[in-house]
């Protein structure tokens, strides 16, 4: 059988069929004409059976992504596993919203609910005087963003801390992108999420606004003056975190911001 009949064969029940073709061409580091190439040629009996194998595990859901090990994200090859949650394209528009911002000077910055440390490597890449902390519930994704951040020579503080439990300090930004979809709305998600992400890092309390109540009741003591909070938000949750801040922060200006498809996705303050 020839490879452009093997994968016609194995794509044909998948959700998107061009997966099996993004985790063979990374597994084995190949350019799209190698791939092009490839396809018209014999295919052996052991590159069937792990074809086979990565379509299987496709069909069951399994992310692409945690199949290659690694995600894109502004830019950035960050690697990913079941311990972090896969960065989405919609946090890329939280970190151009924060770097169109701010300038270049020098700043304090704390992400929290770090994960896989998209956000504050992202920051950290770009804003080479900003003194970026990071911090998550989760020892294991810590244990991911550090591994990111050496990878990509990256100088970060890492503390395991649930929100601000074991933080001291005062910042100019805080960012977070927390858990925030609500335990009964499991059905608006793809089983790819379910089946494999990390439920820390999807689902909270209170209709999924508790980590925001939680940052709301103390980012006072960890904000300097002047300083602005950044949230990725759901879709749903817009006017309720607005009013969330605003009751905890009545001097600062709360705003609502649609991502590219024109859904609430980021509060600011």
């Amino acid at each position: 059988m020839l490879w452009i009949e093997a994968v016609h064969q194995l794509s044909s029940n998948l959700v998107e069929p061009f997966a099996l073709e993004f985790v063979w061409r990374n597994l084995h580091e190949l350019t799209k004409l190698q791939w092009l190439n490839l396809q018209k040629e014999i295919i052996s009996e052991t590159e069937w059976t792990e074809l086979k194998s990565i379509a299987q595990r496709l069909e069951n859901d399994e992310p692409p992504q945690y199949i290659v090990g690694w995600a894109e994200f502004c830019d950035l090859k960050l690697i990913v596993d079941e311990r972090v949650l896969i960065p989405r394209p919609e946090t890329e528009e939280l970190v151009q919203m924060i770097l169109s911002d701010n300038d270049a000077s020098a700043r304090a910055v704390l992400d929290i609910g770090t994960g896989s440390g998209a956000i504050a490597l992202a920051l950290a890449q770009q804003r080479m005087q900003w003194q970026i902390t990071a911090v998550d519930i989760s020892k294991a994704a810590l244990e991911v963003a550090r591994e990111n951040a050496s990878k990509h020579n990256l100088v970060l503080k890492f503390i395991h801390s649930d929100v601000f439990e074991n933080i001291q300090e005062k910042y100019d930004i805080i960012v977070s992108n927390p858990p925030y979809i609500a335990f009964d709305e499991t059905y608006e998600m793809d089983q790819s999420v379910i089946r494999f992400e990390p439920d820390g890092a999807l689902f909270a309390e209170h209709q999924g606004l508790a980590i925001y109540e939680k940052i709301a009741e103390r980012a006072q003591n960890h904000l300097k003056p002047g300083g602005k909070i950044y949230l990725e938000i759901g879709y749903k949750q817009g006017e309720k975190v607005k009013a969330l801040f605003e009751d905890k922060f009545p001097g600062k200006t709360v705003n609502i911001h649609q991502d590219i498809f024109g859904k609430d996705r980021i509060v600011s303050v």
